[in-house]
């Protein structure tokens, strides 16, 4: 790779072009990301997964500038045009842009006006046009009239004429890229409902008459509007005023004082504007602003799956799962401290059967049965209401009762993966699995099932697929691998994120498992057809033995520095079982005696906190949570009610949270804290408890407000809790509906 992309990168990262250099190479040579940031801090000079991976998508973009600039060139050059000055302009071309800018001369084109105008000879005179002198322009023009070549008049000439000045303007590679900073920067959005459309766009409603500065409009209301333009409810603008940008183009196109030919060019600019470079730009424009919009709302998705991935596990309890209903009853399973399927039955707490008394009797019996220490119950359609049922039966008090949420079960229930695991047990049986695993143990769980149907997104089904997908890939492994994975109770989909793995090895390493039985060791995992050192090296950091015949199986030690371990225990006339069991032992160790050619003191402070808690899980310790009991649905809120929340989806204008009443309410950025809030994951995260107050309850819409402000009923205006201005669709005299509205667009 050229070494001044390297530099190119260091500068936008702030890092040595050394640190850049020899990550490509791991990189190139198949290290994931993962591997690189834990297990070679001293190759990188400790760059963190993010540092890592912009480094992956920066390189792969000048990769790709590259590609394109060498086809560019080959074209130009197939064409024997190319000079040594237009060369030099191709290769210092820095973005796509500005190098397709530079091509478009060149570049093979249709049939268009201004190559009919070529065809009836009319270049000379477009040419002359050009120059911008004084002339006697009918005269010249008189001179290209030719029936034969359908040039009846000299009017017919000067209109071919522009229409080739026309095209010229539109391919000044210097007039394009001002242009383009133009759009960017004075663009506006401009929002408007098509006419007789206005009762099924109701949803619209903010964006019926909407105009905004495009480099100020956040990524949910860029994506909005598209959205809203794609259903055909919205015509959508995006242009700057039009005679800022033909005062552009006459302010680099015109030469000379006021003539006939500069009147022509004149003529010919505005041609070229609303023919040629305003559809040009404004597609640019949309597609620059649609990518931006995109990053913003993957990066919000990516964060919120992640905090949700790394939910604080319940563990390994036997569980009971009700997926809760009410005509057909509440599908219940058993599971055992491993996920295992015990039993299943189907219990009618509700209405219309509500058979109580037969209920409780059950419960009670596989409670006793399976020893049963907490009960999963979805957060669906009578999930409030089974909850309640099952708290007033009498469980021991060691019994714990929690509301899962279920998004996405119904979405394993139905996958490939849901019947290969449960081949005999019908959909509603497999969903109410899904419920109380992903109590155990979330990650485990949500690694089964698309992370877009997960529900922690912002305009998912509008984002770029294949960006979000790359992103959500590299959300789910950096959590898999960070937790760390046992390999012999994990399943096919969790081993498939596990750095150096992959659906393949994952299969075989199951395949394995069942024909010779548990791993007894990370050497072990070698004999897995197919999983060759390269893979070994890049997984076993990650994968965990626990009770195997090395202590240091079971924890994130890389097995290539066991020999590293063992010294530093031999040293201290110690095992290294020790080590991990006594702090003491730990003190007598001077890691800079250790340190060498290949190992520094980042990888030997790892080891040392990894053998001070091996094998210990990153996340948090799970609480019991319960929300606020005879508040089961909207029309139990009171306004200035004060309930406990689970904090379900963040977006850039706020989060939503769940207060037990089957709708999520809005908290606004304006009422997330009492102090200014400009980022939401400054002040929250996915699953997090929070204390809210419900601010406006619109019952039949389906809407809530909420604010996390200590006093949020406060006067607005105070020193406490003033805000900046916000635009027309998010003012707070309407909040609860404007505000709602937004959530309903990226369901």
């Amino acid at each position: 790779m050229n070494t001044i992309h390297y530099t190119k990168i260091a500068e936008e990262l702030n890092i040595r072009q050394k640190q850049v250099s020899d990550t490509v190479d791991l990189l190139d040579e198949g290290a994931t990301i993962p591997f690189i940031s834990r297990y070679r801090k001293e190759v990188t000079g400790s760059l963190d997964e993010v540092q890592v991976a912009a480094i992956r998508d920066r390189v792969q973009q000048l990769r790709d500038l590259d590609k394109r600039r060498e086809a560019v060139l080959k074209s130009i050059q197939e064409q024997g045009k190319l000079t040594p000055e237009l060369e030099k302009k191709i290769n210092g071309a820095e973005t796509m842009s500005i190098l397709e800018d530079i091509y478009l001369p060149y570049k093979p084109k249709r049939r268009t006006k201004a190559t009919i105008a070529r065809e009836k000879g009319l270049e000379p005179l477009a040419t002359k046009i050009f120059e911008q002198e004084s002339f006697d322009l009918n005269a010249e023009a008189q001179g290209y009239v030719d029936p034969e070549k359908e040039v009846n008049t000299p009017e017919e000439a000067l209109q071919g004429a522009r229409d080739i000045l026309a095209e010229w303007i539109n391919e000044n590679a210097e007039l394009r890229k001002k242009m383009r900073a133009l759009f960017i920067e004075e663009g506006i959005f401009t929002s408007k409902v098509i006419p007789g459309k206005e009762a099924e766009a109701e949803k619209y409603k903010d964006y019926f008459d909407w105009s905004e500065p495009i480099k100020k409009t956040p990524s949910h209301r860029v994506l909005a509007m598209r959205r809203g333009e794609k259903e055909m409810f919205l015509m959508l603008d995006s242009c700057p005023a039009e005679l800022q940008a033909t005062a552009l183009m006459e302010e680099t196109v015109l030469k000379k004082a006021a003539n006939t030919a500069v009147e022509q060019v004149g003529m010919a600019i505005k041609d070229c504007y609303k023919r040629l470079l305003k559809p040009s730009m404004e597609t640019e424009v949309r597609l620059y602003s649609k990518k931006k919009a995109d990053e913003e709302a993957i990066k919000v998705f990516a964060e919120n799956l992640r905090q949700l991935l790394l939910a604080a596990p319940l563990g390994e309890k036997s569980v009971m799962a009700i997926d809760p209903g009410f005509r057909t009853g509440c599908k219940t399973v058993c599971l055992g401290p491993q996920g295992q399927f015990l039993s299943y039955d189907t219990i009618y707490p509700n209405e219309p059967q509500r058979k109580t008394a037969e209920t409780a009797a059950l419960i009670k019996h596989l409670v006793d049965l399976h020893k049963i220490e907490a009960i999963a119950i979805g957060n669906g359609t009578a999930g409030r209401e089974t909850e309640a049922f099952v708290k007033s039966i009498g469980l021991p008090k060691n019994v714990v009762v929690i509301m899962v949420n279920e998004s996405g079960a119904s979405i394993y229930s139905a996958s490939d993966v849901a019947r290969e695991e449960f081949p005999d047990q019908d959909l509603t049986v497999r969903g109410a699995v899904s419920i109380g695993r992903r109590l155990m143990d979330p990650l485990a769980e949500l690694v089964k099932i698309d992370p877009k149907s997960i529900g922690v997104g912002q305009y998912q089904h509008d984002v770029d697929p294949t960006a979000l997908k790359n992103a959500l890939d590299d959300t789910v492994m950096s959590s898999v691998n960070g937790v760390g994975v046992e390999v012999n109770t994990a399943s096919k989909q969790l081993l498939t994120y596990v750095s150096g793995l992959g659906p393949v090895l994952a299969q075989n390493i199951i395949t394995y498992r069942n024909e010779k039985g548990p791993f007894k060791s990370r050497d072990e995992i070698k004999k897995v057809p197919r999983l060759g050192d390269k893979a070994f090296e890049q997984a076993a950091g990650f994968l965990r033995i626990r009770n195997a015949s090395h202590p240091l199986d079971a924890s994130a030690v890389h097995p290539e520095r066991y020999g590293l371990v063992e010294k530093m225990a031999k040293d201290i006339g110690a095992k290294v079982s020790d080590l991990m069991t006594s702090e003491e032992l730990r003190a007598k160790i001077v890691l800079k005696n250790y340190i060498s050619e290949t190992v520094g003191l980042p990888t030997l402070q790892d080891i040392m906190e990894e053998i001070s808690k091996p094998g210990r899980d990153p996340r948090e310790r799970f609480e019991v949570f319960s929300f606020q009991e005879g508040v089961n649905k909207i029309s139990d809120l009171k306004v200035g009610m004060k309930l406990p929340g689970l904090v379900t989806n963040i977006t850039k204008f706020g989060a939503f949270v769940d207060i037990g009443v089957h709708q999520d309410g809005l908290v606004h950025l304006s009422h997330l804290a009492d102090k200014f809030v400009t980022e939401p994951t400054d002040v929250v995260s996915v699953n997090q408890k929070v204390e809210v107050t419900v601010m406006e309850v619109d019952t039949q819409r389906k809407r809530i407000a909420l604010s996390m402000k200590s006093d949020p009923f406060a006067e607005r205006g105070s020193a406490k809790t003033k805000q900046k201005p916000k635009p027309k669709v998010e003012e707070e005299g309407d909040m609860a509906a404007k505000l709602a509205l937004l959530k309903g667009m990226f369901r």
